[in-house]
């Protein structure tokens, strides 16, 4: 024993005074020296802690918000009737012996009052002869259409029940910041009660240059079946409709869109007010963007809506508005692009007065503009553009009634409509831009139409179509 204690404190020795003449004789110290140089470039460190709100998905608790939501979110089944052919001769020639066939579409809704009120998509209720809503207790009501809204696909129905139904409340969608935490809640593919989870990827988002969307764009995953359901914050409260998604397949690929909770909110109270939507129109004319015309005047690099034209008696010309004015904000809301400015419109009716920041030749001036009533409007089946007549028209034409032809598409040039005034369709009186729209949407296309006019003279003219 003593033995192997030796052996062990020589090996020892041994190691250490190896170890110690290798440093001695072979290794080279190396020194570096680090001085402060006043050309040197810095890089800013921040070390700033993070939040626990923004540190990350498993930091945010999403299941309050989908335990109070999955109960206020139904399936909505749509059943409509078709024609469908009895045998080849009909379906080639359609020889009127065609069946009916029920057809069924599905889609989601929201809950917004307990006694029954239910907001959806009007694609998902259109041309319904028979609606059903199954509520997340699997128990199924026949629902009736209120009213609906096909510019902002915003429709409104209701199910009869004695119980007590949980409901959303609105939130406020003008608060909604990119980058906050949502969910979207509803059926796709019949699956009921689904639950995902985004983030706001966008605001005032448009999906057709044409017209005067305003949508949410999250990532929050969105298929077919999810029209009409709810997107909601981590608080639960509805701050959407969701509506649609930008694929070509026809599935979710990272893009969806919801109508904002304002603008629905507005639909849904003007359909239960008024029985229709109450829009207020400002009044001006914008040059479409991504145009030569708008790129050669640089308008594309303009933040803010660049008014091109002003509307006759409109809010915007009593408010003198000029050509070549920029909008930079309304009501205190940043105003970058056209849709910013439509979205917010959308929440406001004839009648309400709106503050307008406005940029004068590099001069900022504010404006208050009261909003009217739409005064224009493109008839179906011909395309015109008609307007409701103004004082001066009215002396002009020597009428109290009519619409005035303002707008004429290429297949009509020819027949001098541009300018003259219509006063009736067929047998029926036009009095304004409403009746205008009834009269021209009843028209067949295999009739005859006969349309009266008036011209600068005060003369009656007649047109026959067929």
């Amino acid at each position: 024993m003593r033995r192997i204690g030796s052996l062990l404190i020589v090996a020892v020795f041994a190691g250490a005074i190896t170890l110690g003449a290798y440093k001695f004789l072979f290794e080279k110290n190396s020194y570096t020296v680090v001085a402060a140089d006043e050309n040197s470039s810095l890089i800013n460190t921040s070390f700033t802690p993070t939040s626990a709100k923004g540190a990350g998905i498993n930091e945010v608790d999403f299941t309050l918000a989908a335990e109070n939501t999955v109960n206020a979110v139904v399936h909505v089944k749509n059943v409509t009737v078709g024609k469908s052919p009895n045998n080849i001769f009909d379906f080639f020639y359609g020889s009127g012996g065609s069946k009916s066939a029920p057809q069924v579409g599905t889609g989601s809704g929201v809950i917004i009052s307990q006694d029954g009120h239910i907001v959806t998509n009007n694609h998902v209720i259109a041309n319904a002869s028979q609606l059903q809503v199954t509520l997340n207790n699997n128990k199924t009501y026949d629902a009736q259409l209120v009213g609906s809204d096909p510019n902002s696909d915003i429709a409104l129905i209701k199910i009869e029940t004695n119980e007590k139904l949980p409901y959303l409340a609105f939130g406020d969608s003008d608060n909604t910041k990119i980058g906050e935490w949502v969910l979207a809640v509803g059926n796709p593919f019949n699956l009921t009660s689904t639950v995902t989870a985004g983030i706001v990827s966008a605001k005032a988002r448009s999906l057709d240059t044409r017209s005067n969307q305003s949508f949410i764009q999250t990532d929050a995953a969105v298929n077919p079946g999810n029209s009409g359901g709810a997107l909601v914050n981590t608080n639960g409260d509805l701050i959407g409709i969701n509506t649609a998604i930008s694929s070509r397949t026809g599935s979710y690929v990272g893009y969806s869109f919801a109508v904002p909770s304002n603008i629905a909110k507005k639909v849904i109270d003007d359909i239960l007010e008024y029985g229709n939507v109450q829009k207020g129109v400002l009044g001006i004319n914008v040059a479409p963007v991504n145009t030569p015309y708008a790129i050669e005047k640089g308008l594309n690099e303009i933040e803010g809506v660049y008014i091109s034209g002003i509307v006759e008696d409109s809010g915007a010309e009593e408010a003198d508005l000029r050509e070549g004015d920029i909008v930079k904000m309304i009501d205190k809301i940043k105003i970058k692009k056209y849709p910013d400015l439509t979205g917010y419109l959308s929440t406001k009716r004839p009648g309400d007065t709106v503050e307008m920041l406005i940029d004068r030749d590099d001069e900022e001036i504010t404006v208050a503009v009261t909003l009217k009533e739409r005064q224009t409007i493109i008839v179906p089946e011909m395309g015109m553009e008609v307007k409701n007549l103004s004082e001066k028209d009215k002396k002009q034409f020597k009428t109290k009634i009519g619409v005035k032809i303002t707008g004429v598409p290429e297949r009509y040039r020819g027949y001098g409509l541009d300018g003259k005034v219509i006063i009736k369709v067929d047998d029926k009186d036009i009095e304004n831009i409403t009746d205008a729209k009834n009269a021209f949407g009843g028209i067949s296309r295999y009739g005859k139409t006969v349309i009266t006019m008036l011209n600068e003279d005060g003369e009656r003219e007649r047109l026959i179509f067929q």
